[in-house]
Formats: structure tokens, sequence, C-alpha cells
């Protein structure tokens, strides 16, 4: 008979490659073994026995996306589950904001099996406590949690060898459709026509559903039985080309969607021209007359510049940064809506507004009814906005010791220092510098409005760099020229000052 092992979660992620980040873990579907994910889940759970948030005998909350691997890491969180002693509700193949809306309002834990909007090859899961996301804060008690691990009950691979099969499904996206029917009203998109872009995103046929639900016609594009990595930050270019196509083909009044777990919104005006999120983002703080907007210095600054909301809080980049603020900000102003989005598109209600209850983590659902009803023409709403424009890409295989070095030598210094020092090596390319951000990465502001942020991968070795200016192709040029730049000029200056300094 085989013993029981026992390991710590930061142990299991060293061996596995499978790190526990913002919300949860991700990683290649091979590398997410029954037994890793099985793990995962108990220690999440212990973790929650721990500060007094579950029991034995509670129940937890399941649900997947539709990715080939997530039925398989399903039965494995199921059996966790149970193993430990709680009631698996399982919510079958649903939106992660459905999921979560049913688990808060019951104070219950939940579990989403979802990978977003990763390749197919990839998946993830996704933890909730009773009334909201994993955050920062609750990382090192779960990665430091001792786990058993009976080898006996799984294969050579990793395999569970009898998982729990999973239970009839409990569905939640009625309650989910209803929360919106109740806050806009049945007859909210009465005579619009809205294209609904479905892929292979879990919440297509919501989607479909809550249009007509609220008296709009859903006309359903693109069905896919394979998984597509559809990314609301970074659309595709056969995304564009495909909604200009069906806007064309169909008279629509817009064209609707989501990435892969449903909780990101995409939106496309009628002539199929897709939204950026933050600007999706701001209009639905308008429409909710947000007192304080909650979002991460990554976003477009169009919501200051709007005067959208009395004030702006900016975070680093991750929904639990935006989420941990969005309860500061409840707690010093009980009386304030606040609410918090990402340059993703993904919206977090903060406070109750109407009969909206709060629902802190990402939903596509209330910012595309938002958007939609901002106007009689989305292409108008968003004309009518100061122009600022967003765009963002990565050096890949870029070394993280580079990373470090290049950030270090930027922030060497005081402000007149580093102000001076990018006036010298990225003048040139933007003009006089004004400021300088250092909440997540370094982000540079100049005297013609223009924006560069360098933001270096916590846990990959890549490095983004976000651009804004008032045009769309002054953020693209600037974009690439600071890429170029800093990979032909600055990061070799930084790594001889490093090398100078020892």
């Amino acid at each position: 008979m085989t013993a029981v092992q026992t390991a710590t979660v930061s142990e299991l992620m060293a061996k596995s490659g499978v790190p526990f980040g913002t919300s949860g873990v991700r990683g290649l579907a091979v590398a997410m073994t029954d037994a890793l994910c099985h793990a995962y889940a108990t220690a999440f759970l212990q973790y929650l026995r721990d500060i007094g948030e579950y029991a034995p005998g509670g129940a937890v909350a399941l649900a997947g996306d539709l990715r080939i691997s997530t039925p398989r890491i399903l039965a494995a969180c199921a059996t966790a589950v149970a193993d430990c002693g709680g009631q698996v509700v399982f919510c079958g193949y649903t939106p992660t904001p459905a999921l979560a809306y049913y688990a808060m309002g019951r104070a219950i834990p939940s579990i989403m099996v979802t990978g977003s909007h990763i390749p197919a090859d990839r998946n993830g899961i996704k933890f909730y406590r009773p009334h909201g996301e994993v955050l920062k804060s609750d990382e090192a008690g779960i990665v430091g949690q001792v786990v058993q691990i009976d080898p006996s009950r799984f294969d050579s691979d990793g395999g569970l060898i009898a998982p729990l099969a999973l239970p009839e499904v409990f569905d939640v996206t009625d309650d989910y459709i209803a929360r919106y029917v109740s806050h806009f009203g049945a007859d909210a998109l009465k005579g619009r026509t809205i294209g609904v872009y479905q892929h292979s995103a879990v919440g297509r046929d919501v989607l479909v559903r809550a249009v007509e639900a609220l008296g709009g016609v859903a006309v359903p594009f693109a069905r896919s039985d394979l998984f597509l990595p559809v990314d609301t930050e970074a659309i595709r270019q056969e995304d564009i080309e495909l909604a200009a196509s069906w806007a064309a083909d169909n008279a629509v009044d817009a064209i609707i969607s989501t990435d892969g777990d449903s909780d990101r919104p995409l939106v496309a005006d009628a002539t199929g021209t897709w939204l950026r999120g933050d600007v999706v983002g701001l209009l639905c703080a308008k429409a909710v007359s947000a007192d304080v907007v909650v979002t991460p210095v990554s976003s477009n600054t169009v919501i200051e510049l709007s005067g959208a909301a009395g004030q702006v809080l900016r975070t680093r980049i991750g929904s639990p940064y935006v989420i941990a603020a969005m309860m500061e900000a409840s707690a010093a102003q009980p009386e304030a809506r606040v609410c918090g989005y990402e340059a993703n598109g993904g919206f977090l209600l903060g406070s109750a507004v109407g009969e909206l209850t709060a629902l802190p983590t990402r939903d596509a659902l209330l910012p595309i009814v938002a958007v939609v009803l901002a106007g009689d023409s989305l292409a108008d709403v968003v004309a009518a906005l100061p122009p600022r424009y967003t765009f963002s890409d990565r050096v890949a295989d870029f070394p993280q010791g580079d990373s470090a070095a290049l950030i270090a030598f930027l922030s060497a210094g005081d402000e007149a220092a580093q102000l001076g020092r990018i006036a010298r090596v990225f003048g040139d390319i933007a003009g006089f510098p004004t400021g300088i951000d250092t909440t997540d990465g370094y982000r540079m502001s100049f005297a013609d409005g223009a924006i560069i942020h360098l933001r270096p991968s916590g846990n990959a070795p890549e490095l983004r760099c976000y651009s804004e200016a008032e045009t769309e192709g002054r953020a693209r040029d600037l974009n690439a020229r600071a890429l170029g730049h800093v990979l032909r000029v600055v990061v070799p200056e930084a790594l001889e000052a490093a090398q100078k300094a020892g």
C-alpha cells in the first residue's frame, strides 16, 4: 500500500510549472493533472476553513467553460470538494459572472474552471470566496497550505482513477439574466437588432436569451465547435474583419460578444467597429452614475478627461487590485456609487445601483446592455468622447533580468533625475516628459499628452508596452518606436549601468 504524501502548494507550483496567480491558477492543460487540480482545490477549501468561511457539509458551486479539458478538471475539483466534506452544486457550463452571482448571493464558495481567453491547449481555475474573488492578500494563505496526496488514487499520469461523477446541472443563468431585465426593463432593447458573435464563448446562448428577454432581436453569428482564444483586449484581425462583414451584410444596431468564460465584453457599433474595453467601461460607469471609478493604470485616460466620475482611482493591473481598491473606497464613502473596470472591458460593480446588488467581479452582460443603450448610434457616442487612443504590444522572450535592469535604470535617482533621463532616451520619440507613474511598471507622460508605459511580466519572460495618444495612428507609431528604441538603445545602456554598479 502506497503511503499518503504531503506537499505545500508552493512545492507543487515549482514542480508542475502551473503557478497560482491572479484569482487562481493557469497553465498547460497537460500539466494541470487531476492530482494537481485536486490538490489546489483542496488547498483553497482548507484556507477557507482556516479563516472561517467554509466548514465540512457546506455547499460549493462549480462551473466551467467550453474547453476540451474542462470536464476532466471539473471532475477533479468536484472530487476534492467531496473529499473535503463539501456538497457539490454543479452549475454546468456557464458564464463566470453567472456562477459568481449565484454563489455570492448564497454566501458559498465557488470554483470556475476556465482559461478565459488563452489558447485551447491551456486552462485554469478561478477561486471565489463566499463574498468575492480570491484577492492578492489571500494568496499566501493558499500557497502555504499543506495538502495530502494519496498516490493510490491516481494513475501514472496523475489522472484520477475514480473521479466523482458530476451531479445534475443546477441552472443559474435564469436568475443572472433576470437581474438585468429587472434593472433595464423587458422592453429596453425593443426595436433593436443585435448581432451575437457566439464563437466558443460559454455564455454565447445566454447572450441570445438576454437580448430576447430585453425585447430585442438577436442574430447569432459564427458558432464554433472548436475553442477560439478570443481576447477582448487584443482583438484578432480575423475578428475585426468578421464583424465588419457581418455589419455590412446585416442591418444590426450593434454586435456583441465575450471572451471564453464570458466575463469580459466585446461590443461593436453598427459598422462592426469594436469598441475598446476601457471605452466600454467608461460608458457603463456613466450609465450607473458612478461617483468613484477604479481602474488600472493601463486604462485610457479618457475617463479623467470626460469628467464621467467625480473620483478616479488607479491601481496595478489585475481584477484583485481593482476589487481591493473598490472595497476601500466603499468603506470610506458608504453612500457613493463605486465601480471598476479594466482595459479588457471587464466591469465590476462595487456597490448597489438601484435594485442591482453589488457584483464585485468581472461581468460582461451589464456593460454590454449599458453600452448598447448609450445612444441611437454607438459610433456617434464614441465620437463625442475626448480623442484618446491606446495601443499595446509586447516583446516575447524578453529576459526577466533585462526587465529588472531596465526598470532599475529608469527609476534611478529622484524625479528630476528620472525626467532628465527620460528626456534623453525617449525625447526624440515622444517629446518633453512631464510625469512618472510607477504603480505597475514604468509609465511616462509627455507634454503633448502621449503616454508610454513599460510593464515587465511578473511570471513570464516578456515586456509589454502600452501607448496612448490623441490619434490611433500616433498611438501605434509611438508603441512601435518605443519598443524598438528600448531594445536597441535603452536596454543595452541599462545593462551596462547595472554591470558598472556591480
